[in-house]
């Protein structure tokens, strides 16, 4: 059963997920983790991308969407099925993932949206009735 949390930011900005995303994947990646990162949708797949390449100056994190290399160390997807088990997602979308029992972790990053506030609640309750036990992380 994954540990499940909630990462909950301060502020409504969209970039702010992104730059968190990149943090968590890093040291995902870093901690040996496979790491799958799951996107909205195509626009934001390519941010995320476009942020991966520059959000660190000293440091490479290794990645791919998950059409080109499904087994990359960092993969970017949408509801895709990842190639990797146990690993580490990272959900930016507002449901659960048709795959959380291919993961040993999943992070929900939050912020302050109130749509996304919405769907992050529903999501934390639907995961209670399932029975895991989300935990809120404050950022």
């Amino acid at each position: 059963m994954p540990r499940i949390e909630f990462y909950v930011l301060s502020s409504t900005a969209p970039a702010d997920r992104l730059r968190a995303a990149c943090q968590l994947a890093l040291k995902g990646w870093r901690a040996g983790m496979p790491v799958f990162v799951r996107g909205q949708d195509d626009a934001q797949l390519q941010e995320l991308d476009e942020m991966l390449w520059r959000f660190k100056a000293d440091a490479f994190l290794p990645h791919d969407r998950h059409g080109s290399d499904p087994q990359a160390p960092v993969v970017l997807g949408l509801d895709d099925e990842p190639a990797s088990r146990q690993g580490l997602l990272i959900n930016l979308q507002p449901n659960i993932s048709p795959f959380l029992d291919h993961f040993g972790r999943v992070i929900e990053i939050v912020n302050q949206a109130p749509a996304l506030l919405t769907a992050c609640r529903e999501n934390f309750r639907l995961y209670r009735t399932r029975g895991y036990d989300p935990k809120r992380v404050e950022l």
